[in-house]
Parts: structure tokens; C-alpha cells; sequence
């Protein structure tokens, strides 16, 4: 095993304890470790971090669930028309999109341009959500939740077809939707956002990649086990860290990674 690919089991245990401190946000590393650390094509990187986002939401939504935080039809409204977001862009999408997108002269744009820098661009809104510290409310479970359909409908398919793209949960989309567009108490938002993810991200990936490509499941599963035990660290940690403090740190470290992937795509070439 070479030092650069420890170093990725390394970083995989700390996904999981930044997810298991600040809850929620460490998982769009997730990407970035893949493609830069292990050297996997955009296809297998963006479809491996579904399912290691997936997993991870999971653990921290049924955390959440024990807690009171989670509104289940809520997850369930919100997230069918996320799972056939994400499905069809997996199943139907990625696997038709040719290596080069379009050329311009000499220069050409790459599937992996395209995908990386789309989800470079998206870390910008996810970093700042993480800056954007909300005063927490004492949640009101009696607080009536009315559903605008139509606008779910559009924005459970947009948000699901934009996480079969980049491969990351995108819960800075999903939480303030949930807010919006249901009512939902902010805690709870944020619960029942983990919920979502975990759905949409898990049956996007084994409705899409696990029948359309071929998936090191030795590799996916020390990964995503490295992540889940780094959650339960990382919770215990958060007993002794100012949770607050670390999001803001992370949440800048998330403009390092963008403009990183940047460069590595657009300038290192």
C-alpha cells in the first residue's frame, strides 16, 4: 500500500469524525479523497461517495431520529421525488455522457471537467451554509407542516439530479427547502434532511451505479467503515469541542478544497 493511499484510509476516519462533531457537511470530502488520493475516474469517485453519503447520513439520521429530530413523512415527501432524481441521472445519464463534452478551438472540456467543476462550484453555497451559524429555536413538535407539492416535486428532482452529478448529499439545498417549503422547525429540518440524503443517496446508487458499473465493494466497504467509525469518535469528541468553532473552520477549509479541485481540473491539466 503506497503512503498516499494510508493516507486516504486516513482521511476517510476523519470524514466520519468531522461528520460525527459538526453533524453534517464532512461527506462532500469525500469526492475530492477519491479522485485526488486513490486516483478514481469521476464515474466510480462521484458514485462511490453516494454510497459512503449515504451510510454516513444514515448513522447521524437515525442518531437523530432517537433524539426527536426527525419528521418522517416529511423525508418520505421530500424524498421520493429525490430518489428519482438521482436514479435517473445515475442509471440514465452518466453512463451515456461521452469523455469530451464539447471542444472550443483546441481546448477540450472533459466529462471530468464538467463534473468535478460542477461540484467545485456547488462546495461554494455548501462552505457558506456551514458560515452561516443559525440561532437554534426550542423546537415545537405541535407546529402544523403544510406541503407545497408542486415545488417539492421540482425541487426533490432538481436537488436528486444534482446529487447523481457530484455525488454529495447536499443538504445545504435540502434544509433550507424543508424550511421553505414545508414549515419545517429548523432542528428538525436538519434531521429529517439526514434522513432524505441517506435515501436518496443509497437507492440512487444501487438503483444507478451498482447496475451500470462494476464497484470495488472490498475497498467501498473499509472506506465507508473507516467514516462510520470516525462518526462515533467524532461524537464523542463533540462533548469536548466547540462544535461551532470547528464548522466555521471547516466551512473555510471547504474554499480551500473548491478552489483546489479547481486548479487541479481547469489550470493543472
Amino acid at each position: 500500500m503506497e503512503l498516499i493511499e494510508v493516507f486516504g484510509y486516513i482521511s476517510a476516519l476523519v470524514i466520519g469524525i468531522s461528520l460525527g462533531i459538526i453533524g453534517g457537511g464532512g461527506s462532500i470530502l469525500a469526492v475530492p479523497v477519491l479522485a485526488y488520493l486513490f486516483s478514481i475516474d469521476e464515474k466510480a469517485a462521484t458514485a462511490y461517495s453516494l454510497f459512503i453519503v449515504g451510510s454516513s447520513a444514515l448513522v447521524g439520521g437515525l442518531q437523530q431520529h432517537f433524539k426527536g429530530y426527525v419528521d418522517w413523512k416529511t423525508s418520505i415527501v421530500f424524498g421520493i421525488p429525490a430518489i428519482i432524481g438521482v436514479t435517473l441521472v445515475r442509471y440514465f445519464l452518466i453512463p451515456i455522457l461521452p469523455n469530451i463534452l464539447f471542444t472550443v478551438g483546441d481546448f477540450e472540456f472533459s466529462r471530468r471537467m464538467g463534473m468535478f467543476g460542477f461540484f467545485a462550484l456547488l462546495m461554494i453555497p455548501a462552505a457558506f451554509s456551514m458560515l452561516n451559524h443559525k440561532k437554534e429555536t426550542s423546537v415545537n413538535k405541535n407546529k402544523k407542516v403544510k406541503y407545497n407539492y408542486p415545488l417539492i416535486l421540482i425541487e426533490g428532482l432538481v436537488v436528486g439530479g444534482i446529487t447523481g452529478i457530484i455525488g454529495a448529499g447536499g443538504g445545504f439545498l435540502i434544509i433550507p427547502a424543508l424550511v421553505i417549503l414545508a414549515n419545517v422547525e429548523m432542528k428538525i429540518a436538519v434531521g429529517t434532511s439526514l434522513i432524505i440524503i441517506a435515501f436518496k443517496s443509497l437507492l440512487g446508487f444501487f438503483l444507478g451505479d451498482a447496475l451500470t458499473m462494476s464497484i470495488d465493494w472490498t475497498f467501498l466497504m473499509v472506506f465507508t467503515g473507516l467514516s462510520l467509525v470516525g462518526i462515533f469518535i467524532g461524537s464523542y469528541l463533540g462533548n469536548f469541542i466547540d462544535s461551532k468553532k470547528l464548522k466555521k473552520a471547516f466551512g473555510y477549509f471547504i474554499f480551500v478544497m473548491a478552489a483546489f479541485i479547481f486548479v487541479m481540473e481547469f489550470i493543472v491539466i
